[in-house]
């Protein structure tokens, strides 16, 4: 199977990723090795080749270098990782960048990334160095915020993107899972999935959330298509700039969200689903308290 392209500097990608967090880490029991296996070779062979992972998602990126070394398929994928946040606060100083480099890459196997994301401004002139020295491609911000950006481009953050030639790498596009209607309630997350954790995905919030799902749910059954399906079609629809990267640890729903690029949304419905997300309002921050510390990051000196 082929998926339509997109760029990513001069790269051609395919246009929906697949997101490597949730195989190997946050959202509850973890398969085995062979079980997962399976996902990634489905994804490799229904087209998904831009692979994102990072450092603190679990063992993600040293079960896709057990992958490659599996398959001997490196060349094929289009690789992305991140670094700068551990699960102890956040380092951007550049021997860190050097050492966490060094690091990813041994443990994905390989002799350079594709795209490497950093989560904190004060890290660029250290990941200068790895692209000269021929250790990454590409760099990424992760989760940068329009005020970061605006502290460079004084500008807000889509029409900088946009005005630059930025790619945006939209992560958890089904918002973890609870665009598709899946999920009823907190209750039905696993004891050790991090999502019960998140004051968004209150129980008080559900019947917001659920509401929300059910309009995506409505639209979706005008194209024989799913509430999740016509979220990622939403996004692609934004403009050639975007690139979803949903993640799964199930065959069928990697199918399933691959087959939102087939998804074509009229302008009504992509601003009906704007609309109907503007509307609904839940209170609560997106990230549990320890992970609202490291939304966005400090200015540096002058």
């Amino acid at each position: 199977m082929t998926l339509p392209t997109r760029k990513i500097g001069e790269a051609k990608v395919a246009e929906i990723g697949f997101g490597a967090m949730g195989i190997s880490s946050f959202y509850g029991a973890i398969e085995s090795d062979e079980e997962r296996f399976k996902v990634l070779d489905a994804a490799h062979a229904q087209g998904s080749t831009f692979w994102d992972s990072a450092h603190i998602y679990g063992d993600s990126e040293e079960l896709i270098g057990k992958w490659f070394k599996r398959t001997g398929k490196r060349n094929d994928i289009f690789l992305a990782t991140k670094f700068g946040i551990g699960m102890t606060g956040v380092r951007g100083d550049p021997d860190f960048v050097k050492e966490q480099c060094a690091t990813s890459l041994a443990r994905l196997g390989v002799d350079s990334i594709d795209l490497y994301y950093q989560h904190r401004s004060v890290t660029v002139g250290a990941m200068a160095e790895l692209v000269k020295c021929g250790k990454v491609k590409y760099l990424g911000l992760s989760e940068c915020s329009a005020k970061c950006l605006r502290r460079a481009h004084a500008i807000a953050l889509l029409e900088t993107c946009r005005e630059l030639g930025v790619t945006v790498v939209a992560y958890s596009p089904l918002g973890r899972g609870l665009l598709t209607g899946q999920y009823k309630s907190p209750d039905d997350f696993e004891i050790n999935d991090f999502r019960r954790t998140v004051p968004k995905f209150s129980a008080a919030n559900f019947p917001k959330i659920l509401d929300l799902a059910n309009h995506l749910k409505k639209i979706g059954e005008k194209h024989n298509a799913t509430a999740g399906q016509v979220t990622l079609a939403w996004i692609l629809a934004q403009g050639p700039e975007f690139i979803p990267i949903p993640g799964t640890k199930k065959i069928k729903y990697l199918e399933e969200n691959l087959g939102a690029a087939k998804v074509k949304l009229s302008k009504e419905e992509i601003d009906a689903v704007r609309k109907a997300a503007e509307a609904t309002e839940l209170p609560g921050d997106r990230n549990a308290r320890m992970g609202t510390m490291l939304l966005d990051s400090p200015e540096l000196s002058k």
